[in-house]
């Protein structure tokens, strides 16, 4: 598995304070990687690094090519989408333009057909595309943010904590969503998520993210598996 995203040392700031303190993360061509960690440890933070939201020092690699320091129009232009907390919406237009805008910075003649894809993958939306998006439910809402963010068609998905505030039926079927789509698309996914167990079972590798620094990281499995890991840090 080719390298798709390295960091090396990288410290985050916010202002004057330091927030990231030498992280070094990798993720590969089509792999999910999760980051996991109390609130305020930093994780946040580390995908707003990578898509040059905030101040940044050491090495952020995109296949290869150094990204920090620049514009985060340029950094999605390169192939990196994110799905903010909170899902980030355009609650004044339509599903169906909300979509569409995913897809700003394409110039392909295939936009039409990816959002008929979207439809297929979410009939919810598809039932809805008129209607603003302010006036879907949670669950819909962060379907379409995942739908619009993947519009772009992205070889690299930031997620942050995209089960907040969802029913667990709902969040089953978005991960469930989330691992066909890395299948079929190819699409490499890092996913900041407080469910642990759940992101943990569909991720290759993990991250444990303690006050700004990887305490712990390794593969899935042996994360989920580690009792003191799970003690310490995963709270379950």
């Amino acid at each position: 598995m080719s390298t798709l995203l390295e960091l090396k040392d990288v410290r985050a700031y916010y202002g004057a304070v330091e927030c990231l303190h030498g992280v070094d993360l990798t993720v590969g061509d089509g792999e999910v990687v999760v980051v996991l960690g109390a609130n305020g440890a930093g994780k946040t933070t580390l995908l707003r690094s990578i898509c040059q939201l905030v101040r940044t020092e050491g090495s952020i690699t995109l296949r290869g090519e150094e990204i920090g320091g620049r514009g985060t129009y340029d950094v999605v232009r390169g192939g990196v989408s994110m799905v903010p907390q909170g899902r980030g919406t355009l609650v004044d237009l339509s599903v169906d333009d909300n979509l569409r805008a995913g897809g700003f910075i394409r110039r392909d003649k295939e936009v039409g057909a990816d959002v008929r894809y979207w439809y297929e993958v979410f009939p919810r939306l598809a039932r809805r595309r008129s209607t603003s998006a302010g006036s879907l439910s949670g669950g819909e809402q962060q379907m379409l943010a995942i739908a619009r963010a993947l519009m772009s068609r992205p070889s690299l998905l930031l997620l942050d904590e995209p089960s907040l505030g969802l029913a667990p039926i709902v969040v089953r079927q978005l991960f469930d969503v989330l691992a066909r789509v890395c299948a079929e698309r190819e699409v490499a996914m890092v996913v900041v998520e407080q469910n642990a167990a759940l992101a943990l079972g569909m991720a290759q590798r993990g991250y444990v993210l303690e006050a700004g620094t990887v305490a712990v990281t390794g593969p899935a499995e042996r994360l989920r598996d580690d009792e003191s890991v799970r003690r310490a840090y995963l709270g379950y």
